[in-house]
């Protein structure tokens, strides 16, 4: 290209962010800086979704501190776009700070707000957040609902969860989403009523995926109910065949309860099929660059450092009386 803008800079950023290449996103955004291109709300959006994603603060905080100083206007997208940040980055005091300050919020500033305190287990926070939004006349959307109703998951509040799903549809008019139904499964399935959960799967209008019988596994897994697990887990060989966390959770499960012939059977099983444990993976922000970890990975130019660390680190442990 002969000549770059903003428009065809933002546009690179943008379609790595969509392709979850959230790392070269952010190296193109320093290139952008380094070449002194203007940036405008557009790209910051961006870069921010990228930190989130990533849970690089010090960048996220790099660019709240950018439009703060160059007096960029914190428009409603600009304004989720940063909640969602602080929220994914564990600053939930930080995230409200920015959501109280703002003097326009739209239904997806409100979502941010109520889902970010909701994944952070402030469930009557988040509920409280609600009820003010449905007093300034704004209108819930389905995506309003997830975080209700996640906000009831992980608060434990089953009876209000329950009367919220049921609100949906008797004072809003929106159908629930398979979403709304996970969330309603999940809520369920962690206060330990698994037949309820169950019942709900069963009868649901909607057809049943992958996502939903996991959660519906996961609970049978937290609660030790093996009857209920293989009847999840039947389904979801037929649904996800080679998601390698489903074979895990069983196996555990069994294992949990001294069913160690399941165990062997589940493991050959995988075996047979080519089923590989999916590494661990994580990535960790320092002085503003993002390093990418693997389970057996060796790539990163201070390996042999960091693995070395690592060894001293376990012999510690060793000499406390811990086994790691």
């Amino acid at each position: 290209m002969c000549q770059r803008n903003v428009v065809s800079w933002t546009a690179m950023i943008m379609g790595y962010v969509k392709q979850k290449k959230y790392s070269e996103g952010l190296a193109l955004f320093h290139r952008m800086q380094i070449e002194g291109v203007e940036i405008n709300e557009f790209t910051l959006v961006n870069v921010l979704s990228a930190c989130a994603h990533l849970g690089a603060f010090e960048m996220g905080k790099w660019v709240h501190g950018y439009i703060h100083k160059n007096g960029v206007f914190l428009n409603p997208t600009l304004a989720t776009a940063l909640i969602d940040m602080y929220m994914k980055c564990g600053y939930v005091d930080k995230a409200s700070q920015v959501f109280d300050k703002l003097t326009e919020r739209s239904v997806s500033t409100w979502n941010s707000i109520i889902g970010g305190l909701a994944m952070h287990g402030y469930g009557e926070s988040a509920l409280e957040r609600f009820k003010k939004m449905l007093r300034t006349g704004k209108k819930p959307d389905h995506i309003t609902f997830i975080g209700v109703l996640s906000a009831c998951t992980h608060s434990g509040m089953v009876e209000k969860g329950q009367e919220h799903f049921n609100s949906m549809t008797r004072d809003f008019e929106i159908e629930p989403h398979i979403k709304h139904y996970g969330c309603l499964v999940d809520l369920l399935g962690r206060a330990g009523y698994l037949e309820e959960a169950y019942e709900i799967m069963k009868n649901m209008p909607i057809k049943r995926n992958g996502v939903l019988w996991g959660t519906l596994l996961n609970a049978c897994s937290a609660h030790g109910d093996v009857e209920l697990a293989e009847i999840a887990m039947e389904r979801l060989i037929e649904l996800e065949p080679f998601n390698d966390g489903n074979y895990v959770i069983m196996s555990n499960l069994y294992a949990s309860k001294g069913q160690w012939e399941e165990v062997i059977k589940m493991r050959r099983f995988m075996k047979d099929r080519g089923i590989l444990k999916t590494p661990g993976c994580s990535w960790i922000e320092v002085n503003n660059v993002i390093h990418e970890f693997v389970v057996g990975d060796g790539r990163h130019p201070r390996s042999e450092e960091i693995y070395s660390m690592l060894d001293d680190v376990a012999e510690k442990l060793k000499e406390f009386g811990y086994v790691p």
